[in-house]
Order: structure tokens, then C-alpha cells, then sequence
């Protein structure tokens, strides 16, 4: 009888979790479940890290123009008027002394002019190219927030999946505690039981009690978290799926080899070399002469009393052409051909440093997922060997065959291999979503 309204009030209890799980008691209706591929889109959609990286984007496309590489000839308007009010004195050849008071002189002038540099050692181009791959670069960093951002999203919900199983699991050893502790009671007013069993079952439900407590403050904990990376209200509570799906066929030689294709930080590393040496080519065409041709048109008035003319008048086009040559700067221009030539060795050397480092890290996590799989299977079976001992154990103290010491003991295993599996499991997810993360693998829609 014990055991059959045990059982009831278990179901009771876990129906009211479900609708109650996440409201922390204050409220009676079921709350909203978010799914992971909701979580992702809210995330891509909303995230601060990806918004600002977007911005980046945009600007880098912005001077993705002829203009801003120095291809496009620059057109100006220039108007400047002025004047003075002087006292002067003159002396002529004859000795003759001529004053004036208050002589006032204005000038004026305005007009447009044209330059355009045709020649300057290909810079302009070499220049133009750069924007391009600083573009590209731009868009790798881009694509790399949003997988590190995606990952974060998929860690922060499986590690609600986690901790909202592990909830359950404690709720459900409270109930064993809640039970315990009931039957002590009854054992004790029909003179079968002794104080000390009262005293031992109420300490054990008082620490189940305040395990469980905490577990679902880590649940809210967890679930702010989850917000944050969605940028959203950090108030709002929702329930996730129960399952954890984990892929168990991962390869590494393929994901190795799309690696070296797909990876953000391969990518970066190669385009940065790209920028090195196209920065080599603006350097190397200051050798060269620079070519610019130039035209204008200008109107200029000015007054003079004391001049030799009294007033000055002159409008008309201005053209010609300009060439330069450096010839000497004290060496600079060897020196930064030197210091370019190094910056593509030091970005040659990133390239290498990079595809090691991401070789060891998918290295290192493919190992620790294909042992996170096999202690999986371990505590796994552990999860059901310590579930079969407790449902002996049960059936044994209700029929008072065994002490409450033993039971007490077979709730304890129970918990420990159901936290040892969550873990388990979380630990197998995380290592899963790191190797697609590193190479480049991780689905982001």
C-alpha cells in the first residue's frame, strides 16, 4: 500500500514539475519551450557580439571603392576675399615724399581645380586590392563570432538539458526521503520504530531538500545565462527539450581535412598573408615616379591705391602636369621594403602556427570525445545496475527486511550514478560541438 501511493505521489509530483519546473512556484501555467533551433536564431538575430561584428562588415565594404584607393581624380572649389586699411609713406627716385592715410586695398578670389594622379607606381591598385581582402578578413572574423557565438547558444541549452534532469533526479530522491521519512513517523506512533530512525530520516530529507534547492537555483542560473547569449530579457523562463542527441560517428580525418577549408582562423591567417603582400607592392611602387595632371579655372580682383596699378583683374583655365621622383629619403624606402618583407614572413609564420595549433586542438578533442562516448557507455549501465539496487533496496525496507542505513546508501549510489551519467553525457556534447567548432563544421542556421 506504502509503495503503490509512494508510486502515485511520484507522478503527481513529476506532473506538477513539468508545469511548474521553471515559474519557481509562483504560478500555475505551463511555461513556453524553446527549442534549440529557436535559441540559435534568436541568438543570430539578436546577439551583440555578431551585431557589432556586422558593422565591421559594412564599413569594410563602405571603402571598397576607386576612390578611396586613389584612382579617381579629386575636384576642388576655393573662394578667398581679404584687404587691409593702411598708412603709408613712399619716397620716390627725386626725393619727392608721398603719404597716404587710410589707404584700403581689397583682394578677391575664386575658382575650381582638378587633380588627378595617372602614375604612381601601381599603388593604387595594389591599394585597391587590400580593401578587398580587408573585406574578407572582415567576413572571416564575422563568420568566426557567429560559430563561437552558435557554440555558446548550444553549450548554455544542453547545459539546461543537463540541469533540468538533474532536478528531476533530486526531486525524485526527495521523494524516496519524503518517504523515508513517512514511514519512520508511522513506525514510531505503532511502537515499532525508535526516535533515532525519525531523527536520521529527517536530516537525510533536510539535505535532500536543500539539494534540490540549489539544483534549481544552477536551473535559473543557467537559464540567465542562456538569455544573455541571446540578448534578450534575462527575466524571461522557458523549458528546453529533455533529450541530449549526441553524434557518435564523427571522423577525424574528415573533419581534418574540412578543417583546412572551412576553419575562421585558418582563413584569417591565409588572408593576412594576402594583405601582407599586396602592402610589399605599395611599398615597392614609391620607387617609381609619381604622375598627376592638373587644370583649373580662377577669377581674381584686387585694389591697390598705392600700387602701380590701382586695380588688377584676371580670369582664365590653368592646366599642366606634375611628375615627381624620390630620389633620396635617408634610406626609408630600403628599410620599409625590409620591414614589409619581414611582415610577410611574420604572417607566413602565423599561417603555419595556425594550422598546427588547430590541428592539435581537433586532435586533442577528438580524443576526449571518443572517451567521453566510452565513459558514457559505462555510466550508462552504471544508471541502470544502481536503479535495479534501489528498486530492490525499496522493496526491502517496505517489507522491513533491511535498515534505513542501507536504503539511505542505495539513494545515495542512485543520485551519484544518474549525476555521473548527466555529466557523462554533457561532457560527450561539449566535446562534439568543440570539434565542429574548431573545424569550421558547426551548423549555424
Amino acid at each position: 500500500m506504502i509503495q503503490f501511493q509512494l508510486h502515485t505521489k511520484m507522478k503527481t509530483r513529476k506532473l506538477l514539475f513539468v508545469l511548474l519546473l521553471l515559474s519557481g512556484g509562483s504560478t500555475g501555467f505551463a511555461q513556453q519551450k524553446l527549442s534549440l533551433e529557436e535559441a540559435i536564431s534568436t541568438a543570430l538575430k539578436n546577439n551583440y557580439d555578431i551585431k557589432l561584428v556586422n558593422n565591421e562588415i559594412q564599413i569594410a565594404k563602405n571603402n571598397i571603392n576607386p576612390g578611396n584607393a586613389g584612382m579617381l581624380p579629386k575636384l576642388t572649389a576655393d573662394y578667398s576675399r581679404g584687404g587691409s586699411n593702411q598708412n603709408t609713406v613712399q619716397t620716390q627716385a627725386s626725393g619727392t615724399e608721398r603719404r597716404t592715410d587710410g589707404a584700403r586695398s581689397t583682394n578677391q578670389s575664386y575658382g575650381a581645380s582638378l587633380g588627378w594622379t595617372i602614375f604612381d607606381g601601381f599603388q593604387m591598385f595594389a591599394n585597391y586590392d587590400r580593401l578587398k581582402e580587408l573585406q574578407k578578413l572582415g567576413e572571416v572574423n564575422a563568420k568566426g563570432t557567429v560559430i563561437a557565438t552558435v557554440a555558446d547558444v548550444i553549450n548554455g541549452y544542453y547545459a539546461l538539458v543537463r540541469q533540468q534532469q538533474l532536478v528531476l533526479a533530486t526531486d525524485s530522491a526527495l521523494d524516496i526521503s519524503r518517504m523515508r521519512l513517512t514511514i519512520a513517523k508511522n513506525k514510531l506512533e505503532i511502537g515499532r520504530g525508535s526516535k533515532l530512525d525519525v531523527l536520521s530520516a529527517t536530516v537525510d530529507y533536510n539535505a535532500d531538500t536543500s539539494l534540490y534547492l540549489q539544483q534549481k537555483n544552477l536551473l535559473r542560473t543557467n537559464m540567465v545565462t542562456l538569455n544573455q547569449v541571446m540578448a534578450r530579457d534575462l527575466n524571461l523562463v522557458f523549458e528546453v527539450d529533455q533529450n541530449m542527441k549526441i553524434e557518435r560517428d564523427l571522423n577525424y580525418t574528415e573533419l581534418s581535412g574540412l578543417a583546412q577549408q572551412l576553419s575562421p582562423a585558418l582563413q584569417s591567417a591565409f588572408i593576412n598573408k594576402k594583405i601582407a603582400e599586396l602592402s610589399l607592392k605599395q611599398v615597392k611602387g614609391q620607387r617609381y615616379p609619381t604622375v598627376g595632371l592638373n587644370s583649373g579655372y580662377e577669377f581674381s580682383n584686387s585694389t591697390s591705391p598705392t600700387g602701380f596699378n590701382t586695380q588688377f583683374r584676371a580670369r582664365g583655365f590653368t592646366y599642366g602636369v606634375t611628375a615627381s621622383l624620390n630620389l633620396f629619403n635617408g634610406f626609408l624606402q630600403r628599410q620599409n621594403e625590409r620591414n614589409a618583407k619581414v611582415q610577410i614572413n611574420t604572417t607566413e609564420l602565423n599561417l603555419e602556427k595556425a594550422k598546427q595549433d588547430i590541428n592539435a586542438q581537433l586532435l586533442s578533442a577528438y580524443q576526449n570525445y571518443q572517451t567521453n562516448l566510452d565513459l558514457l557507455k559505462i555510466e550508462k549501465n552504471n544508471v541502470d545496475i544502481a536503479k535495479q539496487n534501489l528498486d530492490i533496496t525499496l522493496e526491502k525496507y517496505r517489507l522491513g527486511s533491511i535498515s534505513p542505513l542501507e536504503l539511505r546508501e542505495a539513494q545515495r549510489n542512485s543520485i551519484t550514478a544518474i549525476t555521473r551519467y548527466l555529466d557523462a553525457q554533457y561532457q560527450a556534447k561539449l566535446t562534439e560541438i568543440s570539434l565542429k567548432e574548431i573545424s569550421g563544421t558547426l551548423n549555424i542556421q
